[in-house]
């Protein structure tokens, strides 16, 4: 392989061994010549060639062969191999089945599986599985801690050869969906749907398309003002609607294979329906309309809450923002629609509950949106694995109907029967040589992929499959790295802010520790602590947030007795004398989480530091100094924590520990 300046994460195909058989790929029903398959088959020639140093011939002998055959009865985007002594078979469906099954048996080949004991068979939990870029086209990222932009520099968009790397990643996890620009869009980024960047975006689209992706593009609601000169952009405008459904035209013709908008509308500053007094389902429904005649479909995405709230009005809550605006409108918005609904009522915190707006809405097409870029979760400095955190959610049952109510069910249609559903992710690359700035947070970036195609798999076989893939190292530190990923986000939660309250970030950067930074701030987002307690009442006495969840989650959220420790602070003003299960007071709670969770911290920088005999030496450098940048945030954490709580309460840690 050629040389590049950039990583090749769990594509490296590290050797395995040498002097192996060659293959000969054989295609019954499927063209070699088709643009996926002919990509499937050379990720294939790149796996063996790594692994095996083995090539692809023509010629019949002593040779594997790989048989990729058509079969109707496999689930769209499914695969099903076996293998023999011979070699293996690969059926699928659909083309997208053909590249999905060659990665499937790339990673049981990387995994040390020998051919004749492969066998799988997979389809996918979810229609829908993207990755959102909140790129900008000047080359910076929003909420970016990897390097710059791969797509865009300077207001100009760049394909090359790390582009196809790039989308062969995306294709090794599973992922048919992305969207290059970021949800705030402005400046040069409202002109890709013009001539100025048809060309690119086209180019780009074709780099993707060659590997089963749908490229996707967030849109500038005001548009039709910016672009087309209308004194509006109100969703209800006759010349408006006309702009739309002109445009969209001219954008499907320009972009065969086009997926549709992601919009973010009346939020964070950002233009939208409540401008002229309309619902959300007004705006999402016109721009529905204007794309249906060339199959594409509006991501509306339900981040929506009013961001100059007075700190001192103790009923208004952010938290309940998404779920007023948009549960009334259920079974209004098109077919063609689908909410994208983040995972928590808040903002991508370590701990929150889950959004009641996840089957909340039962005539509605649903998308689950996490984070995978840390932006309040260590900024890909602290490393903290979040896949426990995903499945914690796709797990969760809503009790929005007698059976198929787990979030999973929701995303996946099982719930409704809908075909437009899924799981969407803020993904964590950039242009730094790992990709991922931490070369560790690249198990986020994998794991998603793994999780929104078969979201059965465990957060531990998704990590093991992640480290056997990246690192070429023994049973036993495999089993160390492992642990070090299962442990991290429990350590992480334990220094940061206690019992689901959140936030206590730096204001902005949301990096390290400050305990009053929001507090006073418009952002609604606030933990109340004073001399007695620390909380937010969201039962009924307080916001009423915790009603919006069906029953039993409603009672048992309401109630500081039942409601589940980890988010009792979320819900409810907590006295600091307050016992817990465990027999601790609040107050001794979060001494303790915090002394735990900063030598929590320093226990996986020394678990790190024991592997560097068998991870490559730049790897270790790199992880290694992030490492020592997150115990310093950990103790930083610990201190401001403790320090804050012991001078409002005035109650001294039973322990004696210094706290200042």
């Amino acid at each position: 392989m050629k040389t590049q300046n950039w990583s090749h994460m769990w594509l490296g195909y590290h050797p395995i061994s040498k002097g192996n058989k060659n293959w000969k790929v054989i295609c019954d029903d499927f063209s070699k010549e088709d643009r996926v398959v002919k990509s499937a088959i050379g990720e294939f020639a790149t796996g063996i060639k790594g692994y095996f140093d083995a090539d692809i011939t023509e010629n019949d002998g002593d040779v594997y062969v790989l048989e990729i055959a058509k079969d109707a009865n496999i689930a769209e985007e499914g695969y099903f191999v076996k293998g023999e002594k011979s070699g293996i078979t690969l059926k699928a469906s659909d083309e997208n089945g053909v590249i999905y099954g060659v990665f499937a048996i790339l990673r049981k080949l990387g995994a040390r599986v020998a051919v004749e004991d492969i066998c799988e068979e997979a389809a996918p939990s979810n229609p829908l599985r993207m990755m959102n870029h909140w790129d900008n086209m000047d080359g910076s990222i929003e909420r970016g801690y990897s390097g710059e932009s791969f797509f865009f520099e300077n207001d100009e968009m760049y394909i090359n050869e790390r582009t196809v790397d790039y989308a062969r990643f995306m294709a090794s996890v599973g992922i048919n969906g992305i969207v290059i620009n970021n949800v705030n869009v402005k400046g040069a980024a409202t002109y890709l749907i013009t001539d100025r960047f048809f060309d690119k975006v086209k180019e780009l689209g074709d780099v993707f398309a060659d590997y089963g992706i749908k490229l996707y593009l967030s849109i500038n609601f005001a548009a039709p003002i910016e672009l087309g000169g209308l004194e509006v952009c109100d969703p209800l405008d006759e010349d408006v609607i006309a702009w739309w459904q002109a445009k969209s035209k001219e954008v499907f013709e320009k972009l065969p294979g086009f997926g549709g908008y992601l919009v973010k509308a009346d939020s964070e500053g950002r233009p939208g329906p409540f401008t002229y007094g309309r619902t959300q389902a007004d705006g999402a429904n016109m721009l529905a309309d204007a794309v249906a005649p060339y199959g594409g479909i509006i991501i509306w995405r339900c981040f929506v809450y009013n961001c100059t709230q007075d700190w001192r009005d103790y009923k208004t809550d952010r938290a309940r923002a998404g779920y007023d605006y948009f549960k009334d409108f259920d079974g209004e918005y098109h077919d063609n629609v689908i909410l994208q609904i983040k995972n928590g009522p808040m903002d991508f915190q370590i701990r929150e509950p889950i959004s009641p707006l996840l089957g909340g809405l039962t005539k509605t097409n649903q998308l689950l949106e996490v984070q995978i870029a840390q932006e309040y979760t260590g900024h890909q400095i602290d490393l903290c694995y979040l896949m426990p955190m995903f499945k914690e959610v796709l797990d969760f049952r809503t009790y929005c109907s007698e059976k198929n109510d787990t979030v999973a069910d929701i995303v996946s249609g099982r719930t409704m029967g809908n075909k437009l559903a899924g799981m969407a992710a803020v993904i964590n690359t950039g242009n730094d040589f790992n990709w991922t700035g931490n070369d560790l947070a690249a198990a986020n970036l994998y794991g998603f992929g793994r999780l929104a195609y078969n979201t059965e798999l465990s957060s531990e076989e998704i990590a093991r499959e992640w480290v056997a893939l990246t690192f070429d190292m023994d049973k036993a530190s495999e089993d160390k790295l492992v642990d070090m990923l299962m442990r991290s986000r429990d350590i992480y939660e334990k220094y940061t802010s206690p019992l689901g309250i959140g936030w206590m970030v730096t204001p902005h950067e949301h990096y390290g520790p400050s305990v009053d930074g929001y507090e006073y701030s418009r952002w609604g987002t606030y933990h109340r602590a004073d001399h007695k307690g620390i909380g937010v009442d969201r039962s009924d006495k307080g916001t009423g947030y915790a009603q919006q969840y069906y029953e039993p989650n409603a009672s048992a959220y309401n109630d500081p007795e039942k409601c589940p420790e980890e988010l009792l602070l979320f819900f409810h003003h907590i006295p600091y004398t307050w016992k817990l299960k465990s027999g601790k007071t609040l107050i001794q709670y979060i001494y303790d989480s915090h002394f735990e969770g900063e030598e929590g911290a320093e226990k996986l920088a020394e678990d790190w530091n024991s592997l560097k005999d068998v991870v490559d030496p730049d790897v270790f450098a790199r992880v290694a100094e992030r490492f020592e940048l997150q115990v310093a945030n950990a103790k930083e954490w610990r201190d401001q924590v403790n320090s804050y709580f012991y001078r409002k309460s005035d109650i001294a840690d039973e322990q004696g520990r210094k706290i200042y």
